[in-house]
């Protein structure tokens, strides 16, 4: 995909090279790392590249190593990178973390992005009309953390204009990166989005809203809030399932329709990159026009594709592979159990 090629779907947003311990403990006690890529947005863009899609990165790197690595590393997913400026008086983010679950209390995350690049994201470096155009622009609450300047690109990006793409937003609630009030500009930006992406969890803690019903209706304006709510699932209110972007002033012009749809089962190697994948899976169905329930279903599978496997990427499972998975009925959905090499297409995928 060229710079010049519209994409299907367009995100913005910090990538950093991460150090990915050899055995699990304490930062403190792990003798070496092996490097690798994380952002959720680029994440999110070389899914959906690896699944056929047209998807661009936009960031700013440094004119470094790391820069380099990055770059190439995204692009090798087939994710347009032409987008992604130099800095060269800031540096590439790097981050080290440890082996366990994030949700734990022993995970340990050690972040070197203060005065990134991609913390110099602004309106003036990333002009609103300098983005690729895409039909799906992708961004998170990450992003608005990093800077004054960066949430002030978001404000502009959010807003409601002529042509403006559908915007997708994932909460993606970083309670480490923030230093002022967070809770009412990741509720103001989610309210401005089209899609939202919100773990029951992290609306808690964001914003002490408990519970799905009450998540929506503490985000009335987008036509589709998806609620992630771990084992259990997902739970999403649509009111306007189309590709149709711009945000409403409320939801009470149309039917609302509540969907949940259960999680499945799966073995897991590594707890790291489910949320960017399920967001990816959830977004490729949504191109294509497939109900709500089946959006969630690819979701589910494509972060299913990614707890069985070591690292934050891997390849999706073919298309058709996932059409059938997507379309099974709620009993034998509910059978399903998904564990290491199931997206190979000469794999039995087990039941119970």
């Amino acid at each position: 995909m060229s710079g010049t090629t519209p994409a299907d779907v367009v995100c913005l947003g910090e990538s950093m090279v991460t150090f990915l311990p050899s055995r699990p403990g304490r930062l403190a006690d792990v003798p070496s790392f092996a490097r690798g890529i994380g952002g959720a947005e680029s994440n999110v863009a070389c899914a959906l590249a690896a699944a056929g899609h047209r998807a661009a990165w936009v960031s700013r790197v440094g004119a470094d190593g790391f820069g380099d690595h990055l770059v190439e590393a995204v692009a090798a997913y087939g994710v347009d990178t032409s987008f992604v400026r130099r800095d060269p008086s800031r540096p590439t983010g790097i981050y080290f973390r440890t082996a366990t679950d994030r949700a734990t209390d022993v995970h340990e995350v050690a972040y070197y992005r203060a005065g990134s690049a991609a913390s110099a994201m602004s309106p003036a470096t990333v002009p609103a009309d300098g983005l690729p155009a895409g039909r799906i622009l992708h961004l998170s609450g990450i992003t608005a953390a990093l800077s004054a300047d960066c949430l002030a690109l978001l404000h502009e990006l959010t807003a409601p204009r002529v042509g403006r793409p559908l915007i997708s937003f994932d909460v993606n609630y970083r309670p480490g990166l923030w230093r002022g009030e967070s809770a009412g500009v990741l509720l103001e930006l989610a309210r401005r989005a089209d899609v939202v992406f919100v773990g029951e969890d992290e609306a808690e803690s964001a914003w002490g809203v408990v519970g799905a019903a009450a998540i929506r209706e503490a985000l009335p304006e987008p036509g589709v809030v998806v609620v992630k709510r771990g084992a259990d699932g997902v739970t999403m209110f649509s009111h306007e399932p189309g590709l149709r972007p711009g945000p409403r002033a409320s939801n009470a012009g149309g039917a609302e329709e509540v969907t949940h749809v259960p999680a499945l089962r799966v073995d897991v190697v590594a707890p790291v990159g489910a949320g960017d994948a399920f967001a990816a899976g959830f977004l490729s169905a949504t191109l294509r026009g497939l109900p709500v329930r089946d959006r969630a279903r690819h979701g589910h599978l494509m972060a299913a594709a990614v707890l069985t496997v070591p690292g934050d990427l891997t390849e999706p499972p073919a298309r058709e592979r996932a059409d059938r998975l997507a379309a099974l009925d709620d009993d034998a959905w509910g059978r399903l159990r998904l564990g290491p090499g199931w997206t190979g297409d000469d794999t039995e995928v087990r039941t119970t």
